[in-house]
């Protein structure tokens, strides 16, 4: 097995670095690090079996006492929480938890684009052609992962937010505009943790995965994709068409990590500076929705 190495992350609040929590990191670096375990990997993380399994016990009654171990294990806030913790009849109805109003301050201008969720973000201000490497990753192509509509993001630039078990799970709108068209891709379940993407699998091009494309008002038609993981049971979009505001309710996933990418066309956006200089350092950002994210070009 290869030897470890700790996933760093900067926290932009304070600028720290600090070293992430894996649930399940044993697991993960077996099933993609370990060169016995390829049959394993091909079984738990290209079917949609065991997660559909985990996403059943996790809404199911018999998961709420694992809420408290989660929250002491992954340093949650609780103070944040709209609802009572005692409130959540199921682990899912804590994982899909609302936050108090106020919680995720945001700036309300119209040439400010704003992060579309709390989690560890990488941004790839213009691309090579149709090309982005993640940290530890392998390159990874738009036209895989949105093969019908990727001719005109080439060139263009995208981030890539990274939601772990610890990270509120519901994803918002980063900034106003029109929905004008929705697919759903069925695929596999592979982890979205660096662990996973320095492994090979193409996780953007493979992963069950859903896109919408918004135009925006003043930063083009972007596209906004959700990216199921292993564990998650579900990705459920709550806003799917008509009109947008800034920050309104997109979705959320339900148990496991995932990730949202959101994707502009070229020359649409400057990305905010830290999380650019923190990119090119090969570093994620932890990073809350609602924060800054890029300015319209």
């Amino acid at each position: 097995m290869s030897e470890k190495q700790p996933i760093i992350v900067i926290d932009r609040e304070t600028g720290r670095e600090f070293e992430e929590t894996v649930l399940g990191e044993k697991w993960i670096r077996w099933a993609y690090q370990d060169a016995s375990s390829s049959l394993i990997e091909k079984l738990l993380f290209r079917s949609a079996a065991l997660s559909k399994a985990m996403g059943w016990y996790y809404d199911s009654p018999l998961s709420k006492g694992k809420i408290q171990s989660a929250i002491d294990e992954l340093n949650i806030d609780t103070a944040e929480f709209a609802d009572p913790q005692e409130s959540f009849a199921s682990f899912n109805e804590f994982f899909i938890r609302h936050l108090k109003e106020g919680t995720r301050p945001f700036d309300t201008g119209a040439n400010t684009i704003v992060s579309p969720a709390d989690g560890r973000v990488l941004v790839f201000p213009k691309l090579d052609e149709d090309t982005f490497t993640p940290v530890k990753g392998h390159p990874f192509s738009i036209r895989k992962m949105l093969p019908d509509i990727a001719d005109r993001f080439i060139g263009g630039s995208l981030a890539i937010v990274r939601l772990c078990p610890a990270d509120y799970h519901r994803y918002h709108f980063p900034c106003a505009g029109e929905i004008v068209n929705a697919r759903d891709f069925q695929g596999a379940y592979h982890s979205v943790n660096p662990i996973a993407l320095g492994a090979g699998p193409d996780v953007f091009g493979e992963n069950k995965r859903s896109y919408t494309l918004l135009k925006t008002e003043n930063a083009g038609t972007m596209c906004y994709v959700e990216v199921g993981a292993f564990g998650v049971g579900s990705i459920v979009n709550t806003k799917t068409s008509g009109h947008v505001a800034k920050m309104d309710e997109k979705g959320f996933f339900k148990f496991g990590g995932s990730t949202v990418v959101v994707v502009f066309e070229p020359g649409a956006v400057n990305f905010s500076e830290d999380l650019v200089a923190n990119s090119a350092a090969g570093k994620e950002t932890l990073v809350k929705v609602g924060q800054p994210f890029a300015t319209v070009a």
